[in-house]
């Protein structure tokens, strides 16, 4: 489980030391910061695919993504008492994202490339990469150092060297994932890999949800939700039927779900009461097509190490956030789970939970802070140096 999340210098994440729990809810008013937090999640989940680079680049390239204000705000910053102005920097100009978690933590230290005539000259590079064992970063701990293109492993008290040629647009995980050599990468790049972003799914006429699809296995329900069917269909095979029924009862009541085969392709069918024929997955309104969407995403017979939910109640009738509650603490039981919210009576449903870790976000000057959050109550966290 990822204990921490660090960000420093990414949009108005200026620097942001978050602790996180098994059920972790990120609220706020409109323009916090909620949405930075969150793309700055999926920024470090690319770095296992390689793609950190890439994702920037289509964020418009590093000089947009950094915090825009002042290297350090003062105490009169903060009162107003003088106005917020910037100085000769102290340091170098990066973006920094990290965690840590139970067993190993890690942190990418991103820079502005060296001068040169390439025509990628305006890629960030990787300048620092570190993985350490246990949730506190520190040089004791440290057990894989990326230094510019220079990679090495700890093996006792020595160092041993993985590569002295790594790109500075390749992460750590793309090269160096070695299961003899360094265990820890390639387990933590899994770790990463694993986890899984739902981000308000399509329910218009055309959505891939409502459309037939070919029918196979489905343990994990796919980014657009197009086999929707199908891991509903796994859930009752392989997985919690129970708590499917449940889920379903508890949303819908009176309601039955069955999944028809038409030669190989699933179709959805939700009995209703009243009804003389259950309602396929087009005629379905747009909440009750989404509230099916959560579920096969939430029951998944394969869970993540984290799941992240992305304002999951869109389209959905105030009443069913309580159902929708439940299901997401029903799935934090078997992953850690994180839900960026602005309904208010889902935030209130799921801080009934004793385990719910509440995370008020606010804005000052421009900077995302966690609200009350002073510099003790942070959780330990060192940066790399370059």
């Amino acid at each position: 489980m990822i204990r921490t999340l660090a960000v420093a210098g990414y949009r108005s994440l200026r620097q942001l030391i978050v602790p996180l729990g098994p059920l972790n809810l990120i609220r706020g008013p409109n323009a916090s910061g909620k949405s930075n937090l969150y793309r700055a999640l999926r920024l470090l989940a690319e770095t296992a695919q390689g793609g950190v680079v890439a994702s920037l680049a289509r964020e418009g390239g590093l000089a947009s993504t950094l915090w825009a204000g002042p290297e350090s705000i003062s105490r009169g910053m903060r009162s107003r008492e003088v106005p917020v102005q910037g100085g000769p920097r102290k340091d170098r100009v990066s973006l920094r994202l990290g965690f840590g978690g139970d067993e190993l933590s890690y942190a990418i230290d991103l820079g502005l490339p060296t001068p040169s005539s390439s025509a990628f000259r305006n890629d960030p590079e990787i300048k620092r990469e570190c993985i350490w064992a246990g949730p506190h970063p520190r040089p004791a701990s440290l057990l894989i150092d990326r230094h510019q293109s220079l990679v090495r492993s700890r093996e006792g008290r020595q160092w041993q060297v993985l590569t002295q040629h790594l790109a500075s647009f390749d992460s750590l995980f793309t090269q160096v994932a070695d299961p003899q050599r360094a265990p820890e990468v390639l387990a933590l790049r899994e770790q990463i890999r694993s986890w899984r972003f739902y981000d308000q799914f399509r329910a218009d006429a055309e959505a891939p949800a409502r459309q037939p699809q070919l029918g196979t296995r489905t343990p994990v329900l796919s980014h657009d939700g197009r086999d929707l069917a199908a891991a509903l269909q796994t859930i009752r095979e392989i997985g919690d039927a129970a708590a499917l029924d449940a889920a379903i009862e508890d949303a819908f009541p009176g309601a039955r779900l069955s999944i028809h085969d038409d030669s190989g392709r699933f179709a959805i069918g939700l009995s209703q009461e009243g009804l003389l024929r259950p309602l396929g997955a087009a005629e379905l309104s747009d909440g009750t097509l989404r509230a099916l969407l959560w579920m096969a995403a939430l029951l998944t017979p394969r869970p993540p190490a984290l799941m992240v939910l992305n304002e999951p109640e869109t389209s959905l009738h105030p009443d069913l956030m309580p159902a929708l509650a439940r299901l997401i603490r029903h799935a934090a039981r078997e992953a850690q789970v994180w839900v960026v919210s602005h309904s208010s009576r889902l935030i209130a449903a799921l801080e009934e939970d004793p385990d719910c870790h509440s995370i008020l976000l606010e804005k000052d000057l421009g900077e995302t802070r966690v609200a009350g959050q002073g510099l003790l109550d942070q959780p330990p966290w060192q940066w790399p140096e370059r």
